[in-house]
């Protein structure tokens, strides 16, 4: 009666340490070829915003407002780039902005997003053109980009997106 018992117990145990243990191998070869395509993916959206830098600078020490996580200058003074992150309607937003020297969009890019296809979508998607209505504002003129109908909750957080990286260009254009 024991033996019936505790042999599928070893068996499930057994079982479970092989397949923990090859996650685990496979978790420790995969994840430097994951992180290198991640910064290579990364570096590529860097140079797609702000075309003129040929290299960038992660700022560091730098207190940036709340939505921006990331902060870096483009080379021999070409501008910045700011990782943004806004709460849409399906859940975050990521985004990645370029800044001229002189505090105009040069571009905006989504990242990821998980708002509803279809509708929030048409502001997030990068081929659909709304992203395009904000090269070369500046703060001063970014809010007379319009909202897109049926969309107002995802186009807010694009906004306030963008009100972000004015917030973050204002804190780094100083800064060494």
């Amino acid at each position: 009666m024991m033996k019936d018992i505790f042999k599928p117990i070893i068996v499930l145990t057994c079982i479970c340490l092989v397949v923990t243990t090859l996650l685990a191998v496979v978790n420790m070869v995969t994840a430097p070829i994951i992180k290198a395509a991640e910064e290579e993916a990364a570096s590529k959206a860097r140079a797609e915003v702000l075309t003129e830098a040929k290299s960038f600078e992660l700022m560091k020490n730098v207190k940036l407002p709340d939505g921006v996580t990331e902060a870096y200058k483009g080379n021999d003074g070409t501008g910045f780039v700011f990782m943004l992150t806004q709460k849409g309607y399906g859940g975050d937003i990521k985004l990645i902005c370029g800044m001229r020297p002189d505090g105009s969009i040069e571009a905006i890019k989504t990242l990821s997003h998980s708002e509803t296809s279809g509708i929030g979508s048409k502001v997030v998607d990068n081929a659909g053109g709304y992203n395009k209505n904000y090269s070369r504002k500046t703060a001063a003129d970014y809010e007379s980009v319009d909202f897109v109908s049926g969309a107002t909750i995802s186009s807010k957080a694009y906004r306030a997106a963008v009100k972000s990286a004015f917030d973050a260009y204002d804190v780094v254009k100083g800064a060494k």
